[in-house]
């Protein structure tokens, strides 16, 4: 070999060796490597602040000589997990076998721990093997992991065995976390009752379940709408000298707010009081929910005054259920009363407060305020949603403002936001009412071709459509097709047919699909019977308007302003009598 050439090569390997020295020098700083006695290398961790400087440290630990301990190792893949960088942690552990980097019982839990996160439980249990090919005997926590990744992939039968198991064969001594994971994993599948045995069981052992086990069936039950085995549970735990704690008062809370049973939340709030045990921000929210829900808003507003006296900060989950539920009632001004104290409260609104606010101007009207809050968001930093572009498309198609509609629907795709079939609903509504009814049948192949089914309310849109475009008879097969599509018409089906029936003088056949929605199980409302009440009035059969409006005396139905003009109208007429005599029943009702 040349000698220019061996020492080209020299100078390389003596450049590289330098450049890979100050690399490590500068690495050892910035990472504070420093030894133990047995001269491994320890690491500081605390500066490592993203994935990359946890890889770019992985990558030289595996290069040292010595190497680092398993110790921190497994310090660093538990990093990472904290990160929520579960496929990164995997990918380490995989090096780490590859290279023969030192492996232990903790850091083959952690891998078995990832692949439970990223649902892939299988992997988990192959994991579990290289513990006994190794010498490590797996722990209550490996057997707990495996548990928990089982129920993550709802395969509760094969946890369900698993747990059995353990307890027949005794691999493990089951702690409170076990028990804990299996309950919750239950109740979260759907299976009270076997969390619920799964209780008695452990009261019966030597196990004793915790509070947080029993407070996860309760909570479970309450889901379920079965409040009162709930508070029998409640009962039993407090017999048992357990106290419950805001989480167990909070989940039963829930329940009975759903059933209305305020009489017995009052009761249990005493009970709380009475056990010093406090109310925090999220029993608070339940109520105002349940109390707006209920159209209580004025009562949630003065539940959020007490939170504010009793040193609870409200976060933003519940001035939003403030905010929805004066949105709901259309008292906008209180609406943005609660949002301005959201900001002077040091809060950020979030989407939902925008969402709740958008949408409560456009059911009232006030297009040009929701579109200006549509606008404010993203310089908000907030993000629109589906439920952002629904509300505003609805605002501005109800205004009569389509072509707007319709450049919003198309921005809305260029974001690659996914309608969904309230979407869909919206715009054929809004193309049917313009009598666009060729595209509305357009855009419902469009649904079909994206697998988004049409329900109901998209085919009372087209019908109505149809009959408002003066083609009945089609509108009249589109109705009968309903059931081979799987659908059942409604009562705002059937009056859309009624009603256009009549103002083409065919009553008879009416009065006959009155008759039919009946004996089909779907009953009239007040709508239905004015509808055919206006329509007999017009084509002057009085009898038969008498005996509807007769009917209506009897269901405690009333006739609505344009029925009682046509009735007042007909006064005047060789049929005053009649009239004049149901019209007093009317009152008469009152």
């Amino acid at each position: 070999m040349p000698v220019k050439k061996m020492k080209g090569d020299a100078i390389t390997l003596i450049r590289r060796g330098i450049e890979s020295k100050f690399r490590y020098l500068s690495y050892c700083s910035k990472f504070h490597i420093d030894s133990h006695k047995n001269n491994k290398p320890r690491l500081d961790l605390s500066r490592i602040k993203e994935v990359e400087d946890a890889k770019y440290m992985f990558r030289d630990m595996l290069k040292m000589r010595p190497q680092p301990s398993v110790i921190e190792y497994t310090k660093l893949l538990n990093l990472v997990v904290k990160m929520k960088h579960y496929s990164a942690a995997l990918n380490m552990f995989d090096e780490m076998c590859e290279l023969g980097a030192p492996v232990n019982e903790y850091t083959l839990s952690i891998a078995i721990n990832c692949y439970c996160l990223v649902d892939r439980v299988d992997y988990g249990f192959a994991i579990l093997g290289s513990f006994f090919k190794r010498g490590y005997e797996p722990n209550t926590t490996t057997f707990t992991i495996l548990l928990k990744g089982l129920f993550l992939e709802k395969k509760v039968a094969e946890a369900e065995q698993l747990f059995k198991k353990l307890l027949r064969q005794k691999l493990c001594e089951p702690n409170e976390v076990t028990f804990l994971t299996v309950i919750n994993g239950l109740c979260k599948a759907g299976n009270t009752l076997s969390a619920f045995h799964l209780l008695g069981l452990l009261e019966k052992g030597n196990y004793k379940p915790s509070v947080k086990a029993y407070s996860a069936v309760i909570d479970s039950l309450c889901k379920n709408k079965r409040v009162d085995d709930a508070l029998q549970l409640l009962s039993r735990i407090i017999d048992k000298g357990i106290l419950p704690d805001v989480i167990t008062y909070s989940s039963i809370i829930q329940g009975l707010c759903d059933f209305g049973r305020y009489g017995e939340v009052k009761d249990l709030l005493n009970d709380m009081a009475a056990h010093k045990i406090s109310l925090n921000v999220f029993t608070f929210s339940i109520l105002m929910d349940s109390f707006c829900k209920d159209g209580m808003v004025k009562e949630a507003e003065d539940l959020l005054e007490i939170t504010k006296q009793r040193n609870i900060n409200p976060d933003i989950v519940t001035y939003n259920t403030l905010i929805d539920g004066y949105c709901m009632r259309g008292e906008m001004d209180r609406a943005k009363k609660i949002f301005h104290l959201v900001v002077e409260s040091g809060l950020k609104p979030s989407i939902i407060t925008y969402n709740s606010l958008i949408d409560g101007y456009c059911k009232n009207g006030n297009v040009d305020e929701a579109w200006r809050l549509f606008l404010e968001a993203p310089c908000k930093g907030l993000e629109h949603t589906l439920v952002t572009y629904n509300s505003m498309l609805h605002g501005l198609f109800c205004a009569g403002r389509i072509d707007a509609g319709w450049k919003l629907f198309h921005e809305m795709e260029v974001c690659q936001v996914i309608p969904n079939l309230r979407t869909y609903n919206i715009l054929i509504c809004g193309l049917c009412k313009t009598r666009k009814v060729v595209e509305a049948f357009s855009l419902l192949h469009t649904m079909g071709k994206n697998g988004v089914n049409p329900n109901i309310v998209t085919y009372n849109s087209l019908i109505d459509g149809l009959c408002k475009n003066g083609e009945l008879e089609s509108a009249r097969n589109l109705f009968s097709e309903l059931p081979s599509n799987g659908l059942q018409p409604d009562v705002i089906t059937h009056n859309i047919i009624i009603s256009a029936l009549c103002k083409e003088g065919m009553t008879g056949e009416a009065k006959n699909l009155l008759i039919e929605m009946e004996e089909n199980g779907c009953l009239p409302n007040n709508g239905t019977y004015n509808i055919l009440v206006r329509g007999f009035l017009r084509t002057t059969k009085i009898d038969e308007a008498i005996s509807i409006l007769e009917e209506m005396i009897r269901r405690e139905f009333s006739p609505d302003s344009d029925t009682m003009f046509l009735l007042l109208d007909r006064v005047k007429g060789e049929d005053q009598d009649s009239v004049l005599d149901v019209i007093q029943k009317f009152k008469a009702k009152k």
